[in-house]
């Protein structure tokens, strides 16, 4: 499979490629696309935090136990004395770095459930809500958003598949198809919950018209 600094090029690599042209195409601006550009490199390597001592999952938990820390400081400035927020902004890093990280991992198996497509679309899916409701991000920026870096995260499954290939010496990998796949066999349950997951979010998405929007303007900046 694709070590972490070639998933980590070759998304950062796509996202530039896909902020520039549509901004070129006028679909978002210039300020629309460096988000754009760190979602897809982020999506890139996200689905490997299923490997336990990778360096993504150290860096994804990193950054999720910021962002963490950051939610919670805004919801909670004028609610808690400063020495309370210090106090709970301290104990969710805490917690989103260590203690979710080692729930994960232990949840988790390299190549299982979270090397899937529905994984992916889950993540994006998340990405698009967070964006619609926690930063109001227009609907149509909501779903780009989304769909970013649900873009990053089949990068990093076709890569892997690519590498498993043996081109010089002509043969396929045992590990070719574990990781473009729709979901995990061996784990019917993950699918289950991520389905559920997905439902779950349904309420706090953007309009469903605005992606179907942004799908039909991509098709025609394609042609």
């Amino acid at each position: 499979m694709a070590d972490f600094r070639t998933h980590l090029s070759v998304a950062a690599g796509g996202g530039a490629l896909l902020a520039h042209g549509g901004w070129q195409a006028g679909l978002w601006g210039g300020v629309e696309s460096l988000p754009l550009v760190a979602l897809v490199t982020l999506g890139g390597i996200l689905p490997d935090i299923d490997a336990d001592h990778s360096r993504a999952i150290r860096l994804i938990f990193n950054l999720l136990a910021v962002l963490a820390v950051v939610a919670g400081a805004l919801l909670l400035q004028h609610r808690l004395t400063p020495g309370e927020l210090l106090v709970a902004c301290g104990s969710l890093y805490l917690t989103v770095r260590y203690v979710a990280g080692m729930i994960f991992a232990r949840f988790t198996v390299h190549r299982g459930s979270w090397h899937s497509l529905m994984a992916g679309a889950l993540c994006g899916l998340i990405t698009t809500a967070l964006s619609y409701g926690l930063l109001q991000q227009s609907p149509d920026m909501a779903w780009t958003f989304g769909v970013a870096l649900g873009l990053g995260y089949v990068i990093h499954l076709l890569l892997d598949e690519l590498y498993s290939v043996d081109l010089v010496g002509a043969r396929i990998k045992r590990s070719f198809g574990t990781a473009l796949k729709l979901c995990s066999l061996r784990a019917p349950g993950h699918a289950l919950i991520m389905l559920m997951g997905g439902a779950a979010l349904i309420p706090w998405l953007p309009p469903l018209s605005s992606l179907l929007e942004l799908v039909a303007q991509g098709g025609a900046v394609w042609r």
